[in-house]
C-alpha cells in the first residue's frame, strides 16, 4: 500500500493512471489528504518541460510583451539581395524533367489486382509530375524578394532597370502558373484514382499528362522572364555602405569613363557618343591597404527630372540613396555635344540638391582647352556673370585634368584620396550616432 507521503514522488501521468487504486479503499486516505495531492499534481501538469536524453527539463521562456514584439517581415533588407536570388531553370528543363521523373513513378508494392494497380500508377505519375512542376515554381516565388523591402537604391534599380512593375508581374504570373497547374493535376490525379479498369487508368493518365503539360506551356514564358530577371539583377554592381564611395557625375561623353579607369579597376566603354554608360559600373581603388569604391554613372542633361530616362533616373538614385562623394565632371571643350550653358545649368541644379555630399568639381579635356578653335559658338554676351565665369574657367577651385597628356592626374589622385579618407570618416561618425540613438535611455 502506498502511503501519502510518497504521492509527492509519483510523476503527474502516472497518479492519474493509478487512481483507481484509491476508489477501492478510501478510508485509508483521509479526504483532506488528497487536496494538497490533486494540486501539486496540477501545478506540475502546468510546468512547461522539454525531453533531452529522455529526460525531462523544466524551461522557463518567459513571455514576450506583444507591443514589443516585431514583424520581421516589415524590416527593410540591407544591399546584397540581388546576390541571394535562387538559380531558377530554363522552362523547358524544367518540364523535360518532371516528365521524365513521373514516368519513373512506379505502382505501390502488393497490389494483385491489374486494375488497381494501374490506377495507382496513374495517380502517384500524376501526383509527381504536379510536383515536380510546383515545387520549383513556388521556390521561386517566396525566394524572390518582395520589391517593398529592398533597399532604396536596389528597388531603384529594380524599376529603372526591368520598367515600374514589371518585376511583380512576372512573379505574379509564376506563382499563378504554380496554382493551375497544382488544380490540374490533383484533380486529374483524383480521376485517376476512380477508374474502374486498366484501360481505363491508362487513358486518364494520358489526358492528366496532357492536360497539365499544355496548362505549363501556356504560361511558361514567366519563367524564362524570371529566368532573364535572375541574370540582370545579378549582373548589378554590388555596394558596401561601409566602404567609401566615389560617385564620377557628368554630362554625357564628358570624359567621366575615362577618369574611372584612371583611378580605379574599373573597365567602362570608352566610344565618342552620349549614353555610352548604360548603367552603374563599379570599381574599385586601393591607397595604403585601404579599399574604396568608384562608380561611374550615365549623364545627365539638361531637362526637369519627369522627362528624364532611366539612365539619368540610375545617376540621381545613386546620389540619393547611396552615401557617396562627388567628383563632378565638366567638358568646357565643345567636344561632348553638350554646350557649357546647358552643363552649368545642370550642374547648378545637382549641387544644390545634393549639397550635402562631399564635392570635388573637374575640368577635362584640359589639353584641348588651349585651342580656342575647340570652343562651341555660342554668345557669350550674358547678363549672368557666373555663366560667362563658368563658360570660361569652370566652377570656383575646380581642377583642370587631361587624360591623354596627363595633365592634373597625380594632383587629382591625391584629392580623390583625401575625399575618400573624409567620406570614410563620415560613414563612420553616422554609425556611431546610429549606434547610440538605438540605445534605450
Amino acid at each position: 500500500m502506498i502511503g501519502s507521503m510518497e504521492l509527492w514522488r509519483i510523476p503527474s501521468n502516472k497518479l492519474l493512471l493509478r487512481t483507481h487504486q484509491f476508489c477501492k479503499v478510501p478510508r485509508q486516505l483521509p479526504r483532506r489528504a488528497l487536496l494538497p495531492v490533486m494540486c501539486f499534481c496540477k501545478e506540475m501538469q502546468t510546468t512547461t518541460s522539454e525531453v533531452v536524453s529522455a529526460s525531462y527539463i523544466t524551461t522557463t521562456k518567459p513571455k514576450i510583451p506583444e507591443k514589443l514584439q516585431v514583424d520581421e517581415s516589415t524590416k527593410a533588407q540591407t544591399l546584397g539581395a540581388f546576390q541571394k536570388l535562387p538559380m531558377v531553370m530554363p522552362s523547358s528543363d524544367i518540364l523535360g524533367s518532371a516528365l521524365r521523373k513521373a514516368k519513373m513513378v512506379s505502382p505501390t508494392k502488393g497490389i494483385a489486382n491489374i486494375a488497381k494497380r494501374e490506377r495507382n500508377r496513374g495517380a502517384k505519375q500524376l501526383d509527381a509530375l504536379m510536383k515536380e512542376l510546383a515545387v520549383p515554381l513556388r521556390t521561386y516565388t517566396e525566394n524572390f524578394p518582395d520589391k517593398r523591402y529592398l533597399h532604396p537604391y536596389e528597388r531603384s534599380l529594380v524599376e529603372l532597370t526591368l520598367g515600374d512593375g514589371f518585376y511583380e508581374e512576372v512573379l505574379g504570373k509564376v506563382n499563378n502558373l504554380r496554382k493551375k497547374v497544382t488544380f490540374i493535376g490533383k484533380e486529374h490525379a483524383a480521376l485517376c484514382a476512380k477508374s474502374l479498369t486498366k484501360k481505363e487508368a491508362e487513358e486518364r493518365l494520358s489526358e492528366g499528362t496532357k492536360r497539365v503539360e499544355e496548362a505549363f506551356n501556356r504560361e511558361r514564358k514567366a519563367v524564362d522572364s524570371l529566368l532573364d530577371i535572375a541574370k540582370a539583377l545579378r549582373a548589378m554592381p554590388v555596394v558596401d555602405l561601409e566602404t567609401p564611395t566615389l560617385c564620377l557625375v557628368g554630362a554625357p561623353n564628358v570624359g567621366k569613363s575615362s577618369l574611372v579607369r584612371v583611378l580605379s579597376t574599373g573597365k567602362p566603354e570608352i566610344c565618342n557618343y552620349p549614353f555610352t554608360t548604360r548603367g552603374i559600373l563599379m570599381g574599385h581603388i586601393t591607397v595604403n591597404y585601404q579599399r574604396f569604391q568608384v562608380t561611374d554613372t550615365p549623364g545627365l542633361l539638361k531637362r526637369s527630372d519627369e522627362n528624364r530616362n532611366n539612365l539619368e533616373k540610375l545617376t540621381l538614385a545613386v546620389l540619393s540613396h547611396l552615401p557617396t562623394a562627388v567628383v563632378y565632371v565638366h567638358d568646357l571643350s565643345g567636344q561632348c555635344g553638350t554646350s557649357a550653358s546647358d552643363q552649368f545649368v545642370t550642374y547648378s541644379e545637382v549641387r544644390e540638391r545634393f549639397r550635402d555630399h562631399l564635392w570635388l568639381d573637374v575640368i577635362s579635356k584640359g589639353d584641348l582647352l588651349d585651342d580656342s578653335s575647340v570652343f562651341v559658338t555660342e554668345d557669350i554676351t550674358v547678363d549672368n556673370p557666373d555663366l560667362a565665369r563658368y563658360r570660361m574657367f569652370g566652377p570656383e577651385g575646380a581642377l583642370r585634368v587631361s587624360v591623354k597628356t596627363t595633365l592634373g592626374l597625380e594632383e587629382l589622385k591625391r584629392k580623390v584620396h583625401q575625399l575618400l579618407l573624409s567620406q570614410s570618416s563620415r560613414i563612420k561618425s553616422q554609425t556611431t550616432d546610429s549606434e547610440c540613438s538605438e540605445i534605450p535611455t
